[in-house]
This record gives C-alpha cells, sequence and structure tokens, in this order.
C-alpha cells in the first residue's frame, strides 16, 4: 500500500515525496518497488517517458527519520497494529514542524488511540484508501473529537487533489465500508458454521447484485486481514459481529483460499479447508441466507446511522458504491434494503422516502 500512494501523491500533486522504513534495506525495497509500478505503467502506455522521469525525481526513501522535517503530510501505511502506529507517529512528531498533518491509513483502528500520547493529537486523522489505490476511487477521511478543522480542511483538499471522492466519517471501529462489509461476512460466516454449504453461501451473495461472495472475497483479502478486521468489530460490538471459530483454524492453517479447482476442472471448495470445518446441521437455502444477511446490513447501517458515523443514507451509498464496488444497478445499499423490506424488519422504518432512488 505505501509504495502505490507514493506513486499517487509524486504522480497527481507533482510535489516531493519520501518513504521511510526502518532499516535502509526495507527503505530500498520500498523505492523498487515504486519504480517498478512506474516502468509497468510506462510499458503498458498508461505513462509517458517524460512524466515517468519526473516521478522519479520526485520519489526518495530513507531510514533516517530526520527526512520528515520539512514535510507538510505525513501518512503512515504500516500494518494494523495500534502499538506500532503509534511509535510511526511518535517518531515522526519529534522531527516535523508543528503545522504537519500526521495522517493514518488504517482501516480498522481507533484514530483517537493513535493521536493520545501526542504532543498535538490535533493534527492527527484518519485517511482510508482503497485497494487498488490508482484505481478506487473512495477516500474515507477520519478526524477525531480534537483534530482541528484547520487540519480536516486540508485532509480534504489533499484528497481532493489526488482525484478522489472524500467521505467525512466519525472515528468509529472500521469506518463504513470495512464495518458493513466485516458484518457481511460475518453473517456469511455463520451460516455456514451453522450448516449451511459455502456454495449456497456465495450464491446468496450473488443474489443480492455483489460480485463476489464472501467466500470468493477472501481470496483477494486474504484470510488473515479479514479476520483481523473481523475481530476488531467483534471485540468492539460482540453482540453483533460473529467471530468464527472455523476461520481462526483457517488462519492458523495458512489457507489463502477457499475455492480450489478439482482434478476434472470444476470449481469446489478446497478438501483441506473443508477438513477445518465443524459445522452444525441448520442448512439455509440461497434466498433465506439472503435475507439474513440483508437484515444484518439494515440493522448495522440503521446503527450508523444514530451514531453519526455518517451524516446521511447517501454517504452509505456513496461509500458501498466506491469502496467496495457494490452493485450502481441497485441505486446503492440503503434504497436496495428499502425496496426488499430489510430496513423495516430491521428498524421499523425505511431509510429513504418512498421514491427515492438514493445515489
Amino acid at each position: 500500500m505505501a509504495s502505490q500512494l507514493c506513486v499517487l501523491f509524486a504522480r497527481t500533486l507533482k510535489v516531493p515525496v519520501v518513504m521511510t522504513d526502518l532499516s535502509a534495506d526495507r527503505a530500498e525495497a520500498g523505492l523498487r518497488n515504486v519504480l517498478e509500478q512506474i516502468s509497468t505503467l510506462v510499458a503498458k502506455g498508461r505513462m509517458g517517458q517524460g512524466e515517468a522521469t519526473l516521478i522519479r525525481t520526485l520519489v526518495s526513501a530513507s531510514h533516517e527519520q530526520s527526512v520528515l522535517a520539512d514535510a507538510d503530510f505525513v501518512i503512515e501505511a504500516v500494518f494494523e497494529d495500534l502499538e506500532v502506529k503509534k511509535a510511526v507517529f511518535a517518531a515522526a512528531e519529534a522531527v516535523v514542524s508543528d503545522t504537519c498533518v500526521l495522517a493514518t491509513n488504517t482501516s480498522s483502528l481507533s484514530v483517537s488511540d493513535m493521536a493520545k500520547d501526542l504532543r498535538h493529537p490535533e493534527r492527527v486523522i484518519g485517511f482510508h484508501f482503497f485497494n487498488p489505490v490508482a484505481v478506487m476511487a473512495l477516500l474515507e477521511i477520519a478526524p477525531t473529537a480534537l483534530t482541528d478543522p484547520a487540519t480536516t480542511a486540508t485532509a480534504f483538499a489533499a484528497g481532493k487533489g489526488l482525484g478522489k471522492t472524500c467521505v467525512l466519517v466519525q472515528d468509529a471501529p472500521c469506518f463504513v465500508v470495512n464495518r458493513l462489509l466485516v458484518r457481511f461476512l460475518c453473517e456469511l460466516w455463520r451460516v455456514v458454521d451453522e450448516g449451511t454449504e459455502f456454495e449456497v453461501a456465495d450464491r446468496a451473495a450473488h443474489l443480492m447484485g455483489v460480485p463476489m461472495g464472501a467466500f470468493e472475497l477472501l481470496a483477494l483479502v486474504g484470510p488473515p486481514v479479514a479476520f483481523h478486521s473481523a475481530q476488531t468489530m467483534v471485540d468492539a460490538f460482540p453482540d453483533r459481529f460473529y467471530g468464527s471459530e472455523n476461520m481462526r483454524r483457517v488462519v492458523e492453517s495458512g489457507a489463502t483460499a477457499f475455492w480450489t479447482r478439482s482434478p476434472e476442472g470444476g470449481r469446489v471448495i478446497d478438501p483441506d479447508v473443508r477438513a477445518l470445518y465443524e459445522m452444525g446441521d441448520t442448512r439455509l437455502t440461497a434466498e433465506q441466507v439472503r435475507d439474513r444477511v440483508a437484515d444484518a446490513l439494515a440493522d448495522e447501517a440503521a446503527i450508523m446511522l444514530s451514531e453519526g458515523v455518517v451524516a446521511e443514507p447517501q454517504d452509505i451509498d456513496l461509500c458501498m458504491l466506491l469502496g467496495v464496488g457494490w452493485p450502481m444497478s441497485n441505486g446503492g445499499l440503503t434504497p436496495y434494503l428499502d425496496r426488499i423490506g430489510a430496513s423495516e424488519r430491521a428498524s421499523g422504518r425505511r431509510f429513504l422516502p418512498v421514491g427515492v432512488a438514493s445515489v
């Protein structure tokens, strides 16, 4: 992610970008990754030689924190560990100016917790991109209760300059997209643990118009990443988010995907993964699973709106369309949930007035 961000900032804003890491070897490896991305873009005809030469001159790498002294905007993109991120910010704050913005690309952790021990927590803000960075248009911007308005304004200006659609979100676990995506995944994991076949669970997602089912999606994001995000939400809201021991065993096994090819060439669940599962005997149809998942999403969206995670249902729709690829043909998540009755089943009322198509 860090190298993708480096290319994006240098290419769109045409400003000097420096990457830092713990050692010279790691910093140089990051820089090589950036240069390889540039070469690939040139080879595919998506970048001219002149632009490539300019970006190469704008990008540098170092293991010395002192190179950040003149930075106006620092964004951390290390792995999802709160203590590691706090250490990164503490090291950066020791050398940057008092007006430098400290942004985090966290997808699930508390921005407030990252900022609370700093001398200037008012310049910290969530700045969450989606993968692949150059393609996904959404940027979730999450100020904390202590974030200065000037910091928020700077973050929005930077996001706009990067060509992203910025949505203001509350500093809440997993923000908007990942919170709803995790609720979606957890509900599908739950029905499989209870006894529904993997194939039926993925087919239920397709009935909603979603291009990938829960177990197909895991091959893209990776079981450890998905499980980590799920555990963040289970810890925060154990009454609503389901912790799957079967998924824990999959992650501990090192498996990277659920689906594989049979000797005959057909698509099947990996026998080694299936062997890890202890399943109940409650088997639902794809339509029943779809309704379970839709009701869970409606419940979570209603709670998010009541908590002020976003200002209105259209913010949720925009985030899901641009951040996770919710089908445009459905008009957005909340009107879809209204149309199939999930909103009223979950909270007793619609998200939008009758006839409103949202996004």
